[in-house]
């Protein structure tokens, strides 16, 4: 049997209770690979955050901009194999992988797309079972094959090669579940998800990344480095990323991208395009938007495509509230 076929979408509604542990094929995530003598220093001059104080251990949230602070890539920076892995949305890693090689030719690093399986591990039990894996108890795990590595208090990535991806897939004896439940946590956690449709729109701030450590202000100079500083000490930032939740009136569509639009009075505007979406069985779905971070309490939101709909605003995980 495919390994990659092994794996069922978990129909659930809003209220029932999720698997205690599941195991998910991350096929539309990746990673960029970075190893050589000067990787820290490189990466270190690219990147918001900081690469010099990162341990083996750790793992931090960051993005890589252009010169005016637009964001190429929001990305889970930890120590893999010889070097460092950013795991990201795969569709991004074209454009990202460019962007991030400009200048390596003046330094001794190789960035390379990463040819590793990214699985995601999911659920209450999830600790237990990354903990029977390996002796170690950090939040990034050498492990066979590769790398585990925490996202949250019930969520692991493994970033592991195709073997191991396989043994770990026809062992696992629990659910096996598609990677639209990572999704569902990714948006209810409020990560943000960077894909090549919106590539090269947003600053850092209006993804939230200073609210969860993905912005290091005291780090000195990278790229984009300028607008990222005015719109923490100017207050130029008038963006946030909302978590959105609604109704549907009819399945959303995969491969088009799916507008917000707020109420203005009796009328309605643009408000915004949805990062990422996750869709219940009881026909409510919950999403991702980047959104003015003016608007009113109780601002009332719709589908573009589905104008009958009503989405509000959800509370946020985290506290945008500037320390």
């Amino acid at each position: 049997m495919d390994w990659k076929n092994q794996f069922s979408p978990l129909d659930v509604t809003t209220s029932d209770t999720l698997p205690d542990l599941m195991l998910s094929y991350l096929g539309s995530w990746s990673a960029i690979n970075m190893i050589g003598p000067d990787k820290k220093s490189y990466l270190q001059g690219q990147v918001t955050c900081n690469v010099v104080t990162l341990t083996n251990e750790q793992s931090t949230l960051g993005a890589h901009c252009d010169a005016k602070g637009k964001v190429w890539s929001v990305f889970r920076l930890f120590h893999h194999n010889d070097g460092y892995a950013l795991f990201q949305p795969a569709s991004a890693i074209d454009v990202e992988l460019a962007e991030l090689k400009k200048y390596a030719i003046f330094s001794k690093v190789e960035i390379t797309a990463s040819q590793d399986v990214a699985l995601g591990v999911m659920g209450n039990e999830a600790q237990n079972w990354v903990d029977s894996l390996t002796d170690s108890r950090a939040d990034v795990r050498p492990i066979t094959g590769g790398s585990a590595v925490k996202i949250s208090e019930k969520r692991w990535l493994l970033l592991v090669n195709q073997d191991q991806a396989e043994i770990i897939i026809n062992e696992f004896s629990s659910s096996k579940v598609t990677e639209a439940t990572w999704t569902r946590f990714d948006i209810e956690e409020a990560l943000p998800v960077v894909t090549a449709q919106v590539q090269n729109e947003y600053i850092p701030q209006a993804l939230n990344l200073q609210a969860i450590g993905g912005i290091c202000f005291t780090k000195g100079c990278y790229t984009g480095q300028e607008t990222v500083a005015r719109a923490k000490y100017r207050g130029i930032n008038k963006r946030m990323m909302a978590v959105v939740k609604g109704n549907l009136a009819e399945e959303l569509p995969s491969a088009e991208p799916i507008v917000l639009e707020r109420s203005v009075g009796e009328n309605w505007r643009t408000a915004g395009e949805l990062l990422t979406h996750y869709t219940f069985k009881d026909n409510v779905a919950i999403g991702l938007v980047v959104l003015p971070n003016d608007l009113e309490d109780g601002t009332q939101l719709r589908l573009a495509i589905q104008p009958d709909t009503r989405w509000t605003i959800e509370p946020l995980p985290y506290s945008l509230a500037d320390e």
